[in-house]
């Protein structure tokens, strides 16, 4: 299979790097890396890094990739591979257990030598950063290294990002900055000029879906459907596996558009789609809210159904503040879910259009799909396509997102011939 064939070539590339290095070898591959799939080339690479041969670990990285390809993954593995490398040249390769409990601590950010900015907000803030710059100074603790993780690091602006251009500039000694972000070209050119970028490719849909039935248990069908319908997003995969409202909310989304006719239609779809984007989104924040809020009662001695007394009433409030915050970007990405939902339909709709062999990436709707190709031409969906990313665009750039759908369906139903 190619997933075990991917593992196996991860562990021997480990076993020879193991040769040269005072810390890692086969322990930290079986624990580190093997959970990561279709990206092998960005994996060896890393292990490396990661090995402590001269002149392959740098003070700053940047991993590269489309939406769930893995960056964030990834970045975490090579932190748990460079926090466990041991002190001192003379030191012991560490034994699985030290690997495994390394693993966990990252796993669960508790590590003390690891710091993570991961903002739920639609921007990270200076402040954020400038917290995180103050915390490279530190020497490590509990390791060989201090390793810093900025996950969405497109998502700092212009002032934030030159900020953090002074510490990539002057690094500590034993600091380790790992940046995440789709492109290259989502951060300054100052930025990209002083870290290694590390490019991260989409997974095969047949590498996906064994990922998703050796780790989740999924059956083979269903494996194989929520990886070609999420076109190799990991995270969207494994949701559309194990989910059936996720499941349910992605074909309605497809039948809205498939039945829009006229103007009026797309007015209607477009409330509809909004819609199921806040039920996507709600469904994802909603259970969390309720834990966060429930720990943060027990962590400050409030009992359960008991009134938060007025002293402790900021906290509560600043985590509802950040929870709001979460929830404008879950609706948001909700959203854009749904718009590259609507992306492959009308792929597919070109693709039969263009006699392209391609595979249909919503095969389900096969029928529709050849029907709706019939009476549309190629140009005709190339616009659409257009008009989709258009509306992309502008959610991105806060237009309301109830008129960019409008806008972009309002395509769709003059393509229908009204």
């Amino acid at each position: 299979m190619a997933l075990r064939r991917g593992l196996q070539e991860q562990e021997l590339t480990t076993r020879r790097a193991g040769q040269d290095v005072g810390g890692g070898g086969y322990a930290v591959a079986v624990s580190v890396w093997a959970g990561l799939t279709g990206q092998r080339e960005a994996i060896a690479v890393l292990q490396d890094a990661a090995s402590g041969r001269e002149g392959a670990l740098t003070h700053s990285w940047l991993i590269t990739g489309p939406p769930g390809s893995g960056r964030s993954n990834l970045a975490f593995a090579f932190a748990t591979a460079l926090l466990s490398t041991p002190t001192g040249q003379d030191a012991a390769t560490p034994d699985p257990a030290h690997v495994e409990s390394v693993r966990r601590q990252v796993e669960a950010r508790t590590h003390p030598d690891l710091a993570v900015l991961s903002t739920e907000r639609v921007i990270i803030t200076i402040d954020e950063v400038r917290r995180l710059v103050a915390s490279s100074q530190y020497s490590p603790s509990a390791g060989h290294y201090r390793v810093m993780i900025i996950e969405d690091a497109d998502r700092m602006t212009e002032r934030t990002s030159n900020l953090l251009l002074k510490a990539l500039e002057e690094p500590p000694e034993r600091a380790i900055w790992i940046l995440c972000a789709p492109s290259e070209a989502d951060l300054l050119p100052t930025i990209r000029s002083r870290v290694r970028t590390v490019r991260l490719r989409v997974p095969d849909v047949s590498d996906v879906a064994e990922l998703l039935r050796e780790r989740d248990g999924v059956d083979a069908e269903t494996a194989e459907r929520a990886a070609r319908q999420a076109q190799s997003h990991i995270g969207m995969a494994h949701r559309l596996a194990t989910s059936d409202e996720a499941r349910a909310r992605r074909e309605q989304t497809l039948e809205t558009a498939l039945g829009i006719r006229t103007v009026s239609d797309a007015v209607f779809a477009a409330a509809r789609l909004l819609e199921l984007a806040g039920a996507d989104a709600k469904a994802i924040t909603e259970e969390r809210d309720a834990e966060e809020r429930e720990s943060l009662l027990r962590s400050l001695g409030v009992e359960p159904g008991r009134a938060v007394p007025a002293a402790l009433r900021s906290q509560v409030k600043q985590l509802e503040d950040d929870q709001k915050r979460r929830a404008t970007r879950s609706l948001r990405d909700g959203i854009d879910r749904i718009l590259v939902d609507l992306l492959s339909l009308y792929r597919d709709v070109l693709m039969l259009q263009l006699g392209s062999p391609s595979a249909l990436v919503n095969l389900e709707f096969a029928g529709r799909l050849r029907a709706l190709a019939d009476g549309t031409t190629a140009p005709s969906t190339l616009s659409i396509m257009d008009a989709v990313a258009t509306a992309r665009e502008r959610i991105a750039a806060n237009v309301a997102p109830a008129l960019a759908l409008e806008a972009m369906l309002v395509a769709v139903a003059r393509s229908a011939g009204t």
